[in-house]
């Protein structure tokens, strides 16, 4: 039987990004649809920015990020991303596509890895427009539909699902009412799921 898990992310989390493939890896040999949510980092519940951390922190969170990057065989742009524009519109594209039973998986992955990896500026609507597109969805559909009530509404209910749920990081999964957070968490959800 299929089981559902949560999956909270944000389109602007390297993390999320890096954990795309084992997350498909582990939904492949477990049988498990992942229900994307995507959200904003929930600082309500303690998130933390970035560029909001102490120098000593943020340096080992780059450190960090490059290890497992190298761990995951992704390779990330870091340098000259502060011309790009905000990737959070590109949460709507994926919430479309969800919503519209499409291929929200492959869209995602498409997004990131233009964003974290060619520097794409997936903030502008004909970039995402062309990624889906690649990503073998009909782009002009989902941009259309980035603004439309169901839409919206889904990001909203995802935000206050998450925050309700203790939810602060990208990626965080739930799976059994118990989050995992990372996507280093990930070995912790596969024990959770053989075990239920």
């Amino acid at each position: 039987m299929t089981r559902t898990v949560d999956f909270f992310f944000s389109i602007g989390s390297p993390w999320a990004y890096i954990g795309l493939d084992p997350m498909r890896d582990l939904a492949e040999r477990h049988d498990v649809r992942f229900d994307p949510k995507p959200i904003p980092l929930i600082e309500a519940n303690g998130g933390i920015y970035a560029k909001n951390r102490p120098d000593a922190r943020r340096a080992y969170w780059f450190k960090d990020l490059a290890r497992w990057a190298d761990v995951r065989g992704k390779t990330l742009a870091m340098e000259g991303r502060a011309a790009l524009s905000p990737p959070d519109p590109a949460a709507f594209t994926v919430i479309a596509a969800a919503r519209d039973g499409a291929d929200w998986f492959s869209l995602t992955e498409r997004l990131q890895r233009a964003f974290w990896e060619e520097k794409a500026d997936i903030g502008r609507a004909d970039v995402r427009k062309s990624l889906a597109q690649e990503a073998g969805l009909d782009g002009a559909h989902l941009t259309a539909r980035e603004s439309d009530t169901d839409v919206e509404e889904t990001w909203r209910d995802n935000i206050a699902t998450a925050e309700a749920a203790g939810v602060f990081g990208s990626p965080t999964f739930r799976y059994g009412g118990e989050l995992f957070w990372g996507q280093d968490s990930l070995p912790f959800l596969e024990k959770a799921l053989t075990s239920a």
